[in-house]
């Protein structure tokens, strides 16, 4: 099973441009998507050609602002939107599938704001996502991926002096929330399997020819619970895909019938 989770900064943007096309080559069993900026009956006519798949989609309140949306062609066993919680939940920034072995969750993490005004926000928002994922690890184990708006590491980023503890993304309190995951039963899956991979991205300034240069960001992630992890076949970065500036990351598993 080949999963793929892409930011498209923009779902009726980048239908425009290369989607079908890219969708197409990346081939995905499903595809989780992040910024569609759209409204659910905008998400279904702007994916109304891929006919055959299961499309869901979970909108902001605000038009025109976050929302997830996911195109699978496994049917899921249920899905369900947001956390459970009224202050997380307008932005339509979370959307569960549960499959047969797992559950899939799609999220667009709230950005801190280039004046980090949400920073605050940013932290009562992870410790709630947090518990959330926890409590359906309970029942089965979980597979998270989306736009986490944080650069874990050193690496994970092309300039991290420049950025630490100045820049939305980069700042301790951001990665705090990733390291809560991290060290909390959650495995970055790309890392496992790349633990020294430099230059590997998935975000990039639309500023200052920042993506031609490969001065990026790796904040598109898969995050499994650990004891799924043997299940995780590789895992994978697709910079090459345009269309958003964001590009596509993914895994494959290996699941027994």
């Amino acid at each position: 099973m080949k999963i793929i989770s892409w930011n498209v900064n923009g779902i009726r943007a980048i239908a425009k441009k290369s989607f079908f096309n890219d969708l197409g080559l990346l081939d995905p069993d499903i595809i989780c998507l992040q910024e569609t900026k759209a409204q659910d009956s905008q998400v279904s006519e702007t994916l109304a050609p891929l006919n055959g798949s299961y499309i869901f989609s979970n909108s902001a309140v605000r038009p025109g602002y976050s929302g997830t949306a996911v195109i699978s062609k496994i049917r899921p066993l249920n899905v369900t939107k947001d956390i459970g919680i009224k202050e997380h939940d307008s932005e339509g920034r979370v959307l569960s599938l549960e499959l047969e072995q797992f559950f899939l969750v799609n999220v667009y993490v709230p950005n801190s704001g280039a004046e980090l005004g949400r920073l605050g926000y940013r932290q009562e928002w992870d410790i709630a996502f947090f518990s959330y994922l926890k409590s359906l690890e309970k029942i089965k184990p979980v597979v998270v991926c989306g736009d986490l708006n944080v650069a874990h590491k050193n690496i994970d980023l092309a300039r991290p002096k420049e950025n630490y503890n100045k820049t939305a993304g980069y700042m301790q309190e951001e990665i705090n929330g990733m390291d809560r995951l991290t060290e909390g039963g959650f495995t970055d899956t790309f890392r496992h399997f790349y633990p020294d991979a430099t230059g590997r991205y998935s975000w990039w300034s639309f500023r200052a020819g920042a993506r031609p240069k490969n001065i990026g960001w790796r904040i598109d992630y898969f995050l499994v619970s650990t004891p799924f992890l043997p299940k995780v076949k590789d895992a994978f970065i697709r910079e090459e895909i345009n269309g958003s500036d964001h590009c596509p990351v993914g895994i494959i598993l290996d699941l027994p019938d």
